[in-house]
């Protein structure tokens, strides 16, 4: 009997879960869909899915906790949806248009931002058309503080491992230290970088290495549990 079978029965069916659990608002047809995150989580049963958030919920719990004892209160029962309810929308009605992606999954909301609005190749630089977008993430943040903020960056496949995790880190520091400009205090923040680990497209091609080369936000409600 072939041991790895009931490891990629559970693999597939966490991402069958997932996709069914997790979808956007095309933000130029405005028609709903698998998000591109959610479409990159299929990406080879044996590396697991991606889900968004990668820092883990120790981290996030920590912050959490810092955040609570800082006097930032803390959501609770069914305010936690409705809060996110409100600030998803939000960020759907700032978002619509730019070709940043907004993923729901549980409480939890992601936004994609492809490498076509966020930096060049090879580089942490913000790019022009990328402020007015975060000014508008900026915004909502600022409304609706009442969540840890994990800001990922990632790379394409161009280049060595140890360079992409670096450039990635770098990506995350440039979009935070932005929206820390913007009014989001940085107990709220986590950042780290993806590197190369976590594609959403076919590294092989031009449009796929660009939106790998992307910057994604997760805000997580704050919680005590």
């Amino acid at each position: 009997m072939d041991t790895r079978s009931p490891k990629i029965i559970l693999a597939l069916t966490v991402m069958t879960v997932f996709v069914s659990g997790c979808k956007t608002l095309d933000a130029y047809t405005r028609e709903e869909k698998t998000s591109s995150a959610t479409k990159g989580a299929l990406i080879g049963a044996a590396a697991g899915a991606v889900v968004g958030l990668i820092s883990g919920d120790d981290a996030v719990e920590r912050r959490q906790h810092a955040l609570i004892l800082a006097g930032v209160g803390a959501l609770a029962g069914g305010s936690i949806g409705y809060y996110q309810d409100k600030q998803e929308a939000a960020l759907r009605a700032e978002l619509e248009g730019t070709g940043v992606s907004v993923a729901r999954n549980g409480d939890n909301i992601t936004l994609n931002m492809p490498g076509n609005v966020t930096f060049a190749t090879d580089s942490s630089d913000l790019s022009p058309a990328f402020f007015d977008v975060l000014n508008s993430v900026g915004k909502v943040l600022a409304e609706y503080e009442q969540t840890v903020v994990e800001v990922a960056g990632h790379t394409d496949s161009t280049g060595s491992d140890s360079y992409n995790q670096g450039l990635s880190e770098r990506r995350a520091n440039s979009v935070a230290s932005y929206l820390g400009a913007q009014g989001v205090i940085s107990q709220r923040v986590i950042t780290l970088g993806g590197g190369e680990k976590h594609p959403v497209a076919d590294n092989s091609t031009a449009a796929g290495r660009q939106a790998n080369r992307r910057v994604e936000i997760t805000m997580v409600p704050l919680t005590t549990g």
